[in-house]
């Protein structure tokens, strides 16, 4: 086979593969759980004056795939998030229905505040590739949200 074939075979299958994901549709699901923790002595490590950065500045989530924030706090005591009271070994699953742009107090994060977007899902097939792509690349930065030891 030419070298010439054996390139327009791979710029067909290139073609094809980017096709396929900026126009098929995006798989519907009950839910894509995101999670987080906060482990225990973080409480005690912010108050020594230690900057604790265990959760993100921002937590990107996307509303039409059904993202769901969990937090668990595995800290010997109570955290805050938003509205919510986090107990020693309490987890708390957050749905989001509207897509913004959220700020939640939050005293398991070095700054007090933690803000969430929520992203539409997107809607043209441009839009959904380069959703996708985004996906994978933070897949691979990004293998846990659990802080490592």
């Amino acid at each position: 086979m030419s070298p010439r074939v054996g390139l327009l075979i791979l710029a067909i299958g290139f073609a094809v593969v980017v096709s396929w994901a900026a126009l098929a549709p995006l798989p519907a699901r009950e839910s894509r759980e995101q999670p987080f923790v906060i482990p225990e002595g973080t409480w005690q490590r912010r108050m020594s004056g230690d900057r604790v950065d265990i959760l993100p500045q921002q937590i990107r989530l996307t509303l039409g795939i059904n993202d769901v924030l969990l937090l668990e706090n595995q800290d010997t005591v109570p955290q805050t998030f938003g509205p919510a009271l986090l107990m020693p070994g309490q987890s708390f699953r957050l749905p989001f229905e509207v897509a913004s742009e959220y700020q939640f107090a939050c005293t398991a994060h070095s700054s007090g505040q933690m803000t969430i977007i929520v992203d539409p899902l997107p809607a043209s097939p441009w839009g959904r590739l380069r959703w996708r792509a985004l996906q994978l690349a933070a897949s691979f930065g990004n293998k846990s949200h659990e802080p490592s030891e």
